[in-house]
């Protein structure tokens, strides 16, 4: 087979290797983009019309500087690519008072300067009718909140790196690769063997088979998101309704306007999430995930709480605190990797591939990325 030669190539171009392709193509560098299923798919975690965007941000406070970046990076790609990614309704974290969530999300917002506003669950119920809270739960509203049209978002990006100049490749998986005496990389794939002086891997749950150090450090599992058939959709409609998370005794839920498909889209709980092989084709989720999803609105939206009308499964890739891994691979700084994004990744995609790219560039990001790195787990 013969060898091609690249300046970076970009294994996995879901939502981050997306923006990552689309970061370094736009810097002038030749990019190949390597995709082990159809662009677009709904085998990973970027399936489903569209993902949560919140700046107040419970899981962390060191987080906020790369969601505002993401933020405005989601505006600016839409923009050059003449489609509306970014859809700002206002978030709301919902909890029990004392819990936790709000009082992280809030910490955040006090952090960072963010707008926010604390609310009584019946200031929440008055604002936003759709839902009925236990009582004892408040809110923290934060009026830049919103979702990413996430679908359209890796067409976008994709779109967007071809038009300055990179090769993207669906239904190519990478199979191996191997560090060079030069400082490079040689990679395999069943169509050729191509060659780059960087090598950036986005695989999401196939990430360990590229990067073995993370064998032990990451797991993949199936998540359960659903669209039901509201009986007053005016409640929930883009424009009344926020984006939200839900935290009760059942779990904790994340949900969303309507947009696009006729139902209501729920999805969780988030640690009702089951394991899984991402080589197992089906994404079915289970009875038991659809059943709680569907107690959840039963309880808390009754007026969306209809029959299903799509239901599907999401894979994630979850590190063992839920924080992501950025790093590069050990003993090979010219290998970059971004995973485990732990179910609340995709909002960060823009910022990260411009990361990624910032890495593989000059070895530097303006973020703190000590965080994410993977000899955390060391200590």
């Amino acid at each position: 087979m013969s060898q091609h030669s690249y300046d970076v190539i970009v294994a996995g171009v879901g939502a981050m290797g997306s923006a990552a392709c689309w970061h370094l193509a736009q810097r002038g560098l030749k990019v190949l983009g390597l995709e082990r299923f159809d662009l677009g798919h709904a085998m990973g975690s970027s399936h489903g019309l569209s993902r949560i965007i919140r700046l107040a941000y419970f899981e962390g406070s060191h987080y906020v500087p790369i969601v505002r970046r993401a933020h405005e990076l989601w505006a600016e790609t839409g923009r050059q690519a003449g489609l509306k990614l970014l859809h700002v309704t206002g978030s709301l974290d919902l909890a029990p008072k004392g819990g936790g969530p709000v009082e992280s999300s809030l910490q955040s917002c006090l952090d960072h300067g963010l707008a926010h506003e604390v609310l009584e669950g019946a200031e929440v119920m008055r604002r936003f009718p759709g839902f009925q809270l236990p009582a004892g739960h408040i809110g923290l509203w934060q009026p830049d909140g919103g979702f990413v049209a996430s679908e359209k978002a890796i067409y976008a990006h994709v779109g967007l790196a071809q038009s300055h100049g990179a090769d993207i490749r669906t239904n190519e998986p990478l199979l191996d690769w191997t560090p060079t005496a030069q400082g490079g990389v040689i990679v395999r794939t069943e169509r050729g063997t191509y060659s780059a002086g960087r090598l950036v891997i986005t695989s999401g749950g196939w990430i360990a088979d590229a990067v073995p150090a993370l064998s032990q450090r990451v797991n993949t599992v199936k998540q359960a998101i659903g669209w039901f058939t509201t009986h007053r959709p005016e409640l929930f409609r883009e424009g009344a309704f926020p984006v939200f998370i839900l935290s009760v005794e059942e779990g904790s839920f994340y949900g969303f306007p309507l947009y696009e498909h006729p139902g209501f889209k729920l999805g969780g709980p988030h640690f009702g999430r089951e394991p899984m092989d991402p080589r197992e084709p089906d994404r079915t989720p289970s009875e038991n995930q659809v059943r709680l999803i569907r107690e959840c609105l039963t309880r808390y939206l009754p007026d969306a709480a209809g029959e299903p009308l799509t239901v599907k499964g999401c894979v994630y890739t979850v590190s063992p605190d839920e924080d992501f891994i950025i790093d590069t691979v050990p003993g090979v700084p010219q290998a970059l990797f971004a995973s485990a994004c732990s179910g609340h990744g995709f909002k960060f995609a823009s910022a990260i591939g411009e990361i990624l790219a910032d890495l593989s560039t000059t070895g530097h990001s303006p973020f703190d990325l000590a965080p994410f790195s993977l000899s955390r787990f060391a200590a």
